[in-house]
């Protein structure tokens, strides 16, 4: 459809009658050679002077108004509103944070055709799944071992995502786990963020060795700047040293973050926990419609530039008739 964004400019017509009437007509001085027997002359040779016709007839009047309407019309700037276009913005940002220390490459999983595989690997598998759902949030990753690194940066490019997630391996962060950091970073990564809605899943097999910044502290700065942290421990809360999971501190976490705590010992259950996340984070978008508009106002521009045009150019050829020539 279309239509005229300034239709109040219709208001201009009528002053083009006021105009006319009011205005003197337009007069151009020649020089002129002036014979006192002119008039004897012309009785002479039989012809009579005819009368200057200063306002051009009735069919330039009718052109002049024709003109000016269409020179509103374009002042009223017709357009053409095209159909709505649909963008939809995500108001989510999700930041998974994996621990890829050396404990993960302890082989208690199972890959999807039952044999045995490392817990990096099976961990791989499920957060592909997850993040093949995620298509409307802006998913970032953080991998830490002994320090906390990121991987890929908040991004709506879930295939290059995939891509640096494949490319993660065991021990490249270090043999020890930064778990405090791993949050710190998230903060870093997500302050400048405005999105609604923050969160972190956190995945680690072991406790907290070698941060800069306790757990505990890394937790009350996430509720500070408003970033919810789902903790999953999947290591053994019974073994010694780096390969103890500290169940006790990823409960933590979650409560003070206002996330939630998740065990997961084997693919089964850590498929299990995705898709408990993947309910309690639904897919949120903020949709964003605009009509394109397309201008037409050289269409009545062209037409009266056209006639004005074909006026004098029939002007010319009149004057230059044999008859006019005499």
């Amino acid at each position: 459809m279309w239509q005229f964004d300034y239709p109040w400019v219709f208001l201009l017509l009528p002053l083009a009658w006021p105009a006319y009437r009011l205005l003197a007509p337009y007069q151009e001085g020649r020089s002129a050679l002036r014979v006192p027997f002119f008039a004897a002359m012309s009785r002479a040779v039989g012809k009579q002077p005819g009368q200057a016709n200063g306002g051009g007839g009735r069919a330039q009047l009718l052109l002049n108004v024709l003109v000016w309407c269409l020179l509103v019309a374009a002042c009223a700037r017709p357009v053409l509103v095209e159909k709505p276009v649909q963008r939809e913005q995500p108001i989510r940002d999700l930041m998974l944070a994996i621990d890829i220390s050396q404990s993960m490459e302890a082989t208690d999983y199972s890959d999807a055709d039952g044999q045995r595989t490392d817990r990096l690997t099976a961990v791989k598998a499920v957060v592909r799944d997850f993040i093949a759902r995620r298509k409307d949030d802006r998913i970032g990753l953080i991998v830490f071992g002994t320090g906390a690194y990121p991987q890929a940066p908040l991004t709506l490019d879930h295939a290059s995502l995939l891509l640096l997630l494949d490319e993660v391996g065991i021990g490249m962060a270090g043999p020890n786990t930064a778990l405090g950091d791993a949050i710190g970073l998230t903060i870093k990564a997500l302050e400048n963020t405005n999105e609604q809605e923050k969160v972190l899943i956190l995945l680690t097999d072991g406790n907290d060795t070698s941060s800069a910044i306790t757990p505990d502290h890394a937790a009350r700065l996430a509720q500070a700047n408003d970033i919810v942290v789902h903790t999953i421990g999947i290591g053994d809360p019974h073994a010694t040293g780096d390969a103890k999971v500290d169940l006790a501190t990823l409960q933590a976490i979650s409560r003070t973050t206002g996330g939630q705590f998740f065990r997961a010992d084997d693919r089964e259950a850590l498929q299990q926990v995705y898709a408990t996340l993947d309910r309690l984070t639904p897919h949120k978008v903020q949709t964003f419609s605009h009509q394109p508009k397309r201008d037409l106002f050289v269409w009545p521009l062209g037409v009266a530039a056209a006639a004005l045009l074909a006026s004098q150019l029939l002007a010319v050829a009149w004057s230059r008739r044999p008859g006019m020539q005499a």
